[in-house]
């Protein structure tokens, strides 16, 4: 037996034995403790299979560029007064500009070199002149915007799979879709509802100041100053589940925000056995947290999470080292899931759901039997067919059809893939490529046969003239799946994933471990007629 001729045996064999090893575990429900350190993924099913959730959502992203210019206004507004820059109001103005209000023209030429040092990509219009202010302008000009937008969109799109990572959700798919659009499918999941809360909210964290000097009660909104706004505080009765609602008149600045936030955790409080949320601030965050507690002690604080007032404890006294603690009326897993938000950051801009579509397991178990009866047709009549007309050879490439369904399924396992419904689509397209490729050898070997030459010459002249063939046919196949791949949406991915895996072992089957069997016997038996 030549040096080449083992080889090719024993690479064969080593594939065998990892393809049964990755898909054990698929396989058996349960492994033994002996397994150890051996692979324990195992193929998941899609959506379409498993059920769970589809979800469209679409990402606000003009309210992130408007959030990005009351972050450019405050920051201003830091610049000025620690400059010592006298001006009357920095804010938002429409839903592109800020707007400095400054007292005299003086103050305004020293602004404009400020504010182009500063924001070199946003427009400074010409100051004007009205009521006797002095009134400065920024402008975000389109396609700055656009940038912003897109940005959020990203963001946006790294935020949610933070989130959902962290709900434990098994092979999600979260893609981006279009220019503002977020794809989102959660196989298995037992509870959506809570899923979709967790998704979106926007968990813009604040610590604000409590205005004392206002009587909430009365308050309204118009009659507030401009640098008050008024919020509500929900406390939820843990006997009778009532909700109630205390206004707050609150600082409209947040003195801290939760982007210097580094860690939230639950915990549960030991004198009242109730949830609340550990915080933990990076060095800038602990720094700003600690002057501002040392600056108001006996004043209101209130925690801000989307406009919702959790607590407002009183600053008993100054606070240091970066910790702090976030306290309600809620339950563990609302105390949870606030957690989880923290820890994964604020969304840019707000997401609404533009489509959610549940598929229920049933659907999927009545998917997977039609495919695997499918399946399981389409390979019987192959090895008919393949039997019939090509005699001993045809048994040769249903030897080869068979060893490419297990290397295939071996190397999603070890991929720890993704199954859909288009990816069984893709294995049952495979069956019939996996005999393709044998289809053109055997018609080549006909051929030599015909002319006269030995059995052992037309073997090597029929698998050698069909080579460039078989490489062009997959090599434009592969092209178009990786073509798929990287366009397509979640199940198109999968089709792309299944097709591209099968091509590549479909090379290795077809050129390698057929000619192997044919190899075999012609190097073991005295063959005179090649039965094709």
């Amino acid at each position: 037996m030549s040096k080449g001729f083992t080889w090719r045996i024993s690479l064969i064999v080593a594939f065998l034995l990892l393809s049964f090893l990755y898909m054990t575990p698929t396989l058996v429900s349960k492994l033994p403790s002996w397994w150890g350190v051996l692979p324990k993924d195992k193929i998941h099913l899609g959506l379409d299979l498993q059920g769970g959730s589809h979800l469209v959502m679409e990402v606000e992203t003009q309210k992130a560029v408007e959030g990005s210019l009351d972050l450019i206004a405050t920051d201003l507004e830091d610049s000025l007064n620690a400059q010592n820059i006298r001006f009357k109001r920095a804010g938002k103005v429409g839903s592109d500009r800020v707007q400095l209000v400054l007292y005299d023209r003086g103050s305004a030429d020293t602004v404009q070199k400020l504010v182009k040092k500063k924001y070199p990509d946003l427009e400074l219009l010409p100051v004007f002149e009205e009521g006797g202010f002095v009134n400065l302008q920024l402008r975000v000009n389109e396609k700055e915007a656009q940038v912003r937008k897109d940005k959020a969109v990203q963001q946006a799109l790294e935020t949610i799979r933070n989130r959902i990572d962290q709900f434990g959700v098994s092979e999600p798919v979260i893609q981006r879709e279009g220019i503002s659009h977020i794809v989102i499918q959660l196989p298995g999941i037992k509870d959506p509802k809570r899923a979709i809360e967790l998704i979106g909210k926007t968990a813009r964290l604040e610590f604000k100041l409590v205005d004392e000097n206002i009587n909430a009660a009365t308050a309204t909104p118009s009659s507030l100053p401009e640098d008050d706004e008024l919020l509500y505080e929900k406390k939820t009765d843990s006997t009778t589940g009532a909700v109630s609602e205390t206004p707050l008149v609150v600082k409209r600045k947040a003195m801290i925000t939760g982007d210097l936030l580094t860690d939230a955790q639950i915990r549960i409080d030991s004198q009242y056995n109730q949830p609340y949320v550990a915080i933990e601030f990076n060095s800038t965050g602990a720094r700003l947290f600690d002057q501002v507690t040392a600056a108001n002690v006996g004043k209101r604080f209130a925690i801000v999470l989307d406009n919702n007032i959790y607590s407002a404890p009183v600053i008993r006294e100054r606070i240091s080292g970066g910790s702090a603690q976030i306290s309600g009326s809620f339950t563990e897993k609302e105390a949870s899931d606030l957690a989880i938000v923290l820890r994964a950051g604020s969304l840019p801009a707000p997401v609404k759901i533009i489509q959610n579509v549940t598929v229920g397991p049933s659907l999927g178990q009545d998917s997977i039997n039609k495919g695997l009866i499918a399946g399981l047709i389409g390979v019987a009549l192959v090895v008919v067919f393949m039997a019939i007309y090509y005699k001993l050879a045809g048994l040769v490439a249903n030897f080869g059809m068979v060893l490419n369904i297990i290397f295939l399924m071996g190397s999603l396992a070890a991929l720890g893939a993704t199954l859909t419904l288009p990816g069984i689509a893709a294995i049952v397209l495979l069956v019939g490529m996996s005999v393709d490729s044998n289809v053109l050898i055997f018609e080549r070997i006909r051929e030599e046969v015909r002319i006269g030459k030995t059995p052992r010459a037309a073997l090597d002249a029929g698998y050698d003239k069909a080579f460039l063939t078989i490489m062009d046919s997959h090599v434009t196949t592969l092209i178009t799946a990786a073509v798929l791949f990287q366009f397509g949406t979640g199940p198109v991915k999968g089709f792309a994933v299944s097709l591209s895996l099968g091509i590549i072992i479909n090379l290795f089957t077809s050129l390698v471990a057929t000619r192997v069997i044919f190899d075999l016997f012609l190097e073991r038996a005295t063959v005179k007629r090649l039965s094709i």
